[in-house]
């Protein structure tokens, strides 16, 4: 139960929950699309799995098991074999996945599938030697507090340490490399999960290497103490604006050419939708503050 100026108490909906922390993802949503934070952090509006996606998903698995085997068995042909078992996991975890092929074509889009992830799995071996790799952390859950009381928090596919010291965070991605204009958009995640050992370790990462295997290329970004603290600086404004639209319950829109892929498009009022009832109790501000 929360109150409301003037207004007395008032009921929050059940598994309604403030935000708490911010992950790269969940920014991301907000520079998006402030409506689409909502509706995933806020709301919980349930979401259809998508095949690339889940590529994704899998690909990582695959890559993060290799490791798991001697140096000298690192090969592409073991890779690929990763791949099927994999599925299986990740479909037993998540049945509903079963959904994204259709069961009358005889498992042939599954094959496709299944045969296009392992093509990714494979272009990654023209891009890193992982025999002559040795990760120090692999689906690295990291997270700290800010001074500022944010909290920060994110996955990290792979971090190195080399012999002497130096760190590098490591990021596959199942797409192509953005263009040249959308590459500091890219290096915002990196940008973050650096801000993030730079706060917990005290070491500022050496290198930020997204490794793309939709398109076979490598993008590098060596950061240095004024870029993380931009980024900090970014990420607590962010923070404020996600903190007041919380409290006053307004979550504008931001159409763009990503809205033909958003799950949300029922409900959302630029096509003419209506949102769910805001689920958290609203501050009302004096008028002209």
């Amino acid at each position: 139960m929360t109150t409301n100026p003037g207004t007395g108490p008032v009921e929050v909906a059940p598994g309604a929950a403030r935000p708490m922390s911010l992950s790269p993802s969940r920014a991301g949503d907000f520079m998006r699309c402030p409506l689409l934070y909502r509706f995933r952090v806020i709301d919980r509006l349930p979401e259809k799995p998508s095949a690339a996606a889940t590529r994704g998903t899998l690909v990582h698995a695959v890559l993060e098991r290799l490791f798991d085997h001697p140096a000298g068995e690192r090969t592409a042909p073991r890779a690929k074999a990763l791949v099927p078992g994999q599925w299986e996991r990740l479909l037993e975890a998540r049945p509903e996945l079963a959904e994204l092929f259709p069961e009358g074509d005889g498992g042939a889009g599954l094959a496709q599938w299944l045969t296009e992830a392992e093509a990714l799995v494979e272009r990654w071996f023209t891009l890193e030697d992982p025999t002559r790799l040795e990760p120090v952390e692999r689906e690295f859950f990291v997270e700290t507090e800010l001074e500022s009381g944010l909290r920060l928090r994110g996955i990290i596919d792979r971090v190195d340490v080399a012999p002497t010291g130096e760190v590098r965070i490591v990021d596959y991605k199942t797409g192509k490399a953005p263009r040249p204009q959308y590459a500091e958009e890219a290096l915002f995640q990196m940008k973050f999960y650096a801000l993030v050992v730079w706060r917990l370790k005290r070491v500022v990462p050496r290198r930020l290497q997204l490794v793309y295997l939709g398109s076979g290329e490598v993008v590098t970004y060596d950061p240095v103490v004024a870029d993380l603290e931009r980024v900090e600086r970014k990420l607590l404004a962010l923070w404020e604006a996600i903190q007041e639209a919380t409290e006053t319950g307004v979550w504008l829109p931001r159409p763009t050419k990503l809205c033909g892929w958003c799950d949300h498009r029922a409900v959302c009022p630029e096509f003419g939708g209506t949102p769910p009832v805001y689920p958290l109790a609203v501050v009302e501000r004096p008028a002209g503050s």
